[in-house]
């Protein structure tokens, strides 16, 4: 796997995600404390708030972002963001109001929301091999697994010699690392596509999304993800600290616990999809996800707790590594950033409806019929996914193309008397509509 990181381009993107990363976990961690310190027994709505921002801003902002993502030079654009992001962090040591934050978060994530689709979407132009692109991925997930178990750890030992508030300069530093490290590599553009109108830039990978079976698939076995890791990020120190009535240790020790799977399940990825497809590892995900919300109401200690989010953590890292192989091969490279800019925004439109439902069924109903909610819905999604996404999906389709006039470069490869012809058939201005099978 980590001979992938012998590509130079590679290497130095992979340590900018990294560390952006990193810097992003020690502003998790300070922006709780800061909530607290200027809304103390209020701050948990605080944070909700944040988070809903967070999620508003990623919806509605990734599409509008990706629509001119093809217009400016890649390297600019991530080096541009990650100085915003920059620039954000830096002022929110100073914030008196609770309202700042707010804008301040909006400000910081909107960034992030043209930031990641884009860097997500130029990694398949740098590593056009799929198998290290699959290494890539998993190398990917791993990242995001690491920061997610590293970043409470050394903000807690920061903590014991520093104020929160220098917490903010190592996020600033982090930002400004990614930044220099995008800016020292020669990142590929696409060549532009034709010029569209504003709305039909910012639908284009949406449209391009929804028109494709297999990704269709891929947004169901997503939702079925967000409501097992809903479940999990929203309700483990309920479960631990609530129910269970353990320390805040324990709440540490279950999350890297979900943690841990998902990284044995990245490690395993490249190798498991040279055997099976990206359909049956990502489906036989969400199956293991099902599985762990209907065994969650049996959980009453922390040893049952423990191996349950381990397994959660390997189905979700099943449903969610392969997802950007199926986004590489549904678009022209032109039209990878819409795409990606498209998953990120539906994706977190999930976590958008899940979040809520996990918090407030939780405190409502109660965690057995919460666990059981969702559940039924990530069955629901699976159901879906197995009726939206075909079994046989190759990637070369014959079609054809009635519309076209037969000196069409376009179908100068096509059987004269049916007019048909095969090609690798992703949706664009010639096709606009999957094909029909016989």
């Amino acid at each position: 796997m980590l001979n992938v990181l012998a590509n130079r381009t590679y290497r130095h993107l992979f340590a900018a995600q990294v560390i952006a990363l990193l810097g992003t976990g020690l502003l998790t961690v300070a922006l709780g404390l800061l909530a607290f310190d200027l809304a103390r027994d209020d701050a948990g709505t605080v944070l909700g708030t944040a988070l809903a921002i967070k999620m508003l801003a990623y919806v509605g902002v990734a599409p509008v972002a990706a629509a001119f993502a093809d217009r400016v030079p890649r390297r600019a654009m991530l080096v541009a963001l990650d100085l915003v992001r920059a620039a954000v962090a830096l002022a929110l040591p100073f914030v008196t109001q609770i309202w700042e934050i707010y804008i301040l978060i909006f400000l910081l994530q909107a960034a992030s929301a043209g930031f990641t689709p884009t860097f997500q979407a130029t990694i398949p132009d740098v590593l056009p091999d799929e198998k290290d692109y699959t290494n890539a991925l998993s190398l990917s997930r791993l990242a995001y697994d690491l920061e997610s178990l590293l970043s409470p750890m050394i903000a807690a030992a920061l903590l014991t010699v520093i104020s929160f508030h220098n917490l903010f300069a190592g996020t600033v530093v982090g930002f400004l690392a990614s930044a220099a490290l995008v800016a020292s590599v020669v990142l590929p553009t696409p060549t532009p596509s034709e010029r569209r109108g504003i709305y039909d830039r910012t639908t284009r990978g949406i449209r391009i999304y929804l028109r494709t079976p297999r990704l269709r698939g891929l947004l169901a076995v997503t939702f079925a993800a967000a409501a097992a890791s809903a479940m999990v990020i929203v309700n483990t120190v309920v479960i631990v600290q609530g129910t269970l009535s353990l320390p805040q240790s324990a709440v540490a020790l279950a999350l890297a616990s979900f943690g841990g799977g998902s990284m044995v399940a990245a490690l395993l990825l490249p190798n498991l999809l040279d055997r099976i497809s990206d359909r049956t590892a990502m489906l036989s995900g969400a199956a293991i996800l099902l599985l762990g919300l209907l065994a969650g109401p049996l959980t009453s200690t922390l040893p049952l707790l423990l191996p349950l989010w381990f397994v959660l953590g390997i189905g979700y890292s099943l449903t969610q590594t392969p997802s950007g192989r199926l986004l590489r091969r549904s678009a022209h490279a032109a039209d990878r950033p819409a795409v990606f800019a498209a998953q990120f925004a539906l994706s977190h439109l999930c976590w958008l409806v899940t979040y809520p439902v996990a918090g407030w069924a939780g405190k409502v109903l109660g965690l057995g019929p919460t666990f059981i909610l969702l559940a039924a819905g990530a069955a629901l999604a699976i159901w879906v996914a197995l009726r939206v996404w075909p079994v046989d999906d190759p990637q070369v389709l014959e079609h054809f193309h009635e519309d076209l006039d037969g000196l069409d470069p376009h179908v100068s490869d096509a059987d004269k008397s049916t007019r048909g012809h095969r090609h690798a058939f992703v949706i664009d201005d010639k096709h606009t509509a999957w094909p029909t099978r016989p």
